[in-house]
């Protein structure tokens, strides 16, 4: 009986040993099996970004609008796209948004040269104390050219507002009296001072009150002259002399600087005829 009991004990001995046996193999194949699927995991990271995976995107419903197959500045057409021409100053695939800063002394007639500009067209987003901002949105043959003007005021308080008038702007325009040389003078602080939040934006050179001018003497006009011209090839600017009451290069200023933005043909002509509207570039 003893003998037969002694056996039982020795398989179930033997049993326990396999069985415990059995229960480490599967241990160790379960850690192993972790780590591999952990070194696979990292492999696969390492895959990913040293070849990458294909990416499927979803395609975006293009929203219905007219085509554009060009904005015509007298006869002249801009790009097909005009959002790719832009550098980022595009927010939809029919508008075209421009950010244009207005500098200069008080008293000189920015706000009368915007007015007449704008026209009735014109949404004022932002009135304060020094700054003022105009909207302007023209549609052109399925296109839409959004002009952001930013009239700084003339004063030296103002001065706190050039960086955020100046900063991504496209063009400056740089305004003075024509019957004042001393803001003529002062234009050269206004672009001193606009340089520092601006190096790229198209500068140009605007005598305003040229209704004025004309009554001056003829000397002092040429005088005035000459040194508006030498104060615009120092700055690399285009002069124009304009006029709002009678709406004298007001218009042709913002032709020519959706001319200069996009490469157009279309260009102004010189003249430099005194006792006229001064071109100069």
């Amino acid at each position: 009986m003893s003998e037969i009991i002694h056996e039982a004990t020795g398989k179930m001995t033997q049993l326990c040993r396999k069985i415990v046996h059995v229960n480490i193999k599967w241990s160790i194949f379960e850690r192993v099996s972790i780590f591999r699927r952990f070194f696979r995991f990292i492999w696969d990271r390492i895959l990913v970004c040293s070849i990458g995976r294909p990416v499927h995107y979803r395609r975006l419903t293009r929203r219905d609008s007219p085509p554009v197959e060009g904005v015509l500045i007298d006869n002249e057409a801009l790009p097909e796209d005009p959002r790719t021409m832009c550098n980022g100053y595009e927010t939809d695939s029919d508008l075209v948004s421009l950010k244009i800063s207005l500098l200069g002394d008080c008293q000189i007639g920015k706000t009368s040269f915007l007015i007449k500009y704008a026209g009735d067209e014109q949404e004022r987003c932002l009135e304060m104390a020094g700054l003022n901002l105009v909207n302007k949105t023209s549609f052109v043959q399925g296109a839409r050219i959004a002009f952001s003007i930013w009239d700084v005021g003339g004063d030296s308080s103002s001065l706190d507002h050039l960086p955020i008038a100046c900063k991504d702007a496209v063009a400056i325009l740089f305004m003075f009296d024509l019957t004042s040389r001393c803001t003529l003078n002062s234009v050269v602080g206004w672009y001193t001072q606009a340089r520092k939040w601006n190096q790229t934006a198209i500068p140009i050179l605007i005598g305003t009150k040229f209704d004025d001018f004309v009554r001056l003497p003829p000397d002092l006009q040429w005088t005035i002259v000459t040194q508006a011209r030498a104060y615009a090839r120092a700055m690399k600017a285009t002069l124009f002399f304009s006029s709002a009451t009678h709406n004298i290069n007001v218009n042709k200023i913002f032709k020519f600087i959706m001319a200069k933005l996009f490469n157009l043909p279309w260009t102004v002509e010189r003249n430099l005829t005194i006792g006229e509207p001064i071109i100069d570039f």
